[in-house]
């Protein structure tokens, strides 16, 4: 265990005495966490042989964050806001042309991003919110309305459409984060929450909602299956039948149709125009 790392779980196992006057070394440990999660530097969940796995200090030390700083307000063009003070500003504040080109993502107008998380480079920002602890690999697009939520993992060139919500997993600390692999491609107004896995490829249609607690259901096979969609899965809604009880209403579920094809992916594929 690293000194940053005890620092932290010493300060989680005493978090109720944890606050505004804690030691300064507790403060400056957790503003560089934050800072190094801003960089790309640590992350709080990352693949190690083959498996997810969660560094939970880093989310505990993003909700100490939240004990030791005040509350603050900020005043714009055509509102306010109050928040903790060292979530006010973004991620990108104060940024210049220079800071832009060197970061290498583009990010349009009204796009929050806020500080502590890490957007890669030629990642496509629309209009979109990218919360403390995300992690936006390069060569993504988060499209208009779309929110990569608290400590959520986005991979390597996907596409997050429209409306689309993965959900952020901050608490518990132990709890793994949403996870979006490498190469995704998630339909418009799609929810994909509470730590669930998007396999590597895989394509979900428009307005899919997946939690923990959905049913995955292989249409070929007929194996159910929850968390975790397989690689290069093609996802649509589905509904299933209470088996004892055909009078009650389906509940819904998440219906894996067949493999990715080339079929598929001249539908989906991501556009490097709009990356350069």
């Amino acid at each position: 265990m690293s000194s940053i790392e005890k620092i932290i779980n010493d300060a989680w196992d005493n978090k109720d005495q944890v606050n505004q006057n804690s030691d300064k070394s507790l403060k400056e440990t957790i503003n560089q966490i934050i800072d190094d999660l801003d960089g790309g530097k640590v992350r709080v969940a990352e693949k190690i042989n083959g498996e997810w796995i969660t560094h939970q200090y880093l989310k505990k030390a993003i909700m100490l964050s939240f004990r030791i700083y005040p509350m603050e307000n900020l005043n714009g063009p055509y509102s306010s806001w109050y928040d903790k003070a060292h979530l006010l500003k973004g991620k990108t504040a104060g940024w210049t042309k220079k800071d832009h080109e060197t970061a290498g993502f583009r990010m349009v107008p009204n796009s929050p991003v806020r500080k502590g998380s890490f957007v890669g480079k030629n990642v496509v920002l629309m209009p979109c919110y990218v919360n403390i602890g995300a992690y936006i690999d390069e060569g993504t697009m988060i499209d208009t309305f779309a929110r990569a939520g608290s400590c959520c993992q986005i991979g390597k060139n996907c596409h997050i459409s429209a409306g689309t919500g993965v959900g952020g997993v901050l608490e518990p600390a132990q709890a793994l984060p949403t996870i979006i692999e490498d190469n995704v491609f998630l339909g418009a107004m799609s929810e994909v929450v509470e730590g669930v896995i998007v396999g590597e490829g895989s394509v979900l249609s428009m307005g899919m909602y997946i939690g923990q607690s959905t049913k995955i259901v292989n249409r070929k096979s007929g194996e159910i299956t929850y968390g975790k969609i397989p690689p290069y899965s093609v996802v649509v809604p589905g509904s299933l039948p209470d088996k004892n009880n055909p009078s009650a209403p389906s509940l819904s579920c998440a219906v894996i149709i067949k493999q990715v094809d080339e079929k598929t992916r001249s539908k989906t594929s991501i556009n490097d125009l709009l990356r350069d």
